[in-house]
């Protein structure tokens, strides 16, 4: 089941490194937003516009990956804990720090598996059945009743014999 946050609120996520950061809900204007950004656009201009369908999604997939979680990071960080300057003095997030972070690998992998993620495997599910409950089958619904008595053994064909 999908569950509706209507507060909007951001939520603090935690990453590796003692990192914590303080971001928005993954929504649709969000994502929307970080599309239209100059290195996004960019990124997917460099895309070869000839070959076969999945040679030109891995290279989209790889021109544009970290260009977009950048532009979505700058979108939804609100506030952090754990990020210093070189000296160790706490720095606030902004235009250079969040890019600055995101170059981070550790960070940057954090980052895309507990936000960016989430909010595409809702993209994802969209276009496909309702994902079902955890555990196998417990979203799933009955389509048979319970059997009434053991089943007979086939009989043997003629031909078997």
């Amino acid at each position: 089941m999908l569950r509706l946050d209507m507060t909007r609120k951001p939520v603090w996520h935690d990453m590796p490194g003692g990192v914590r950061l303080k971001l928005l809900p993954i929504t649709t204007a969000l994502m929307a937003e970080a599309r239209r950004d100059p290195d996004v656009v960019a990124a997917l201009e460099v895309v070869p516009a000839e070959g076969d369908d999945t040679e030109m999604s891995r290279a989209t997939d790889e021109a544009v990956a970290i260009p977009f979680a950048v532009a979505l990071a700058r979108l939804a960080i609100v506030a952090w804990e754990g990020v210093g300057d070189a000296k160790g003095n706490p720095v606030e997030p902004g235009p250079e720090t969040i890019p600055a972070l995101m170059d981070i690998w550790p960070i940057f992998e954090a980052f895309q598996t507990r936000y960016v993620q989430k909010g595409l495997l809702l993209e994802q599910e969209k276009n496909a059945s309702a994902p079902s409950q955890p555990g196998s089958g417990a979203g799933a619904r009955t389509t048979a009743g319970p059997a009434t008595g053991r089943a007979r053994t086939a009989r043997k064909r003629k031909s078997d014999r």
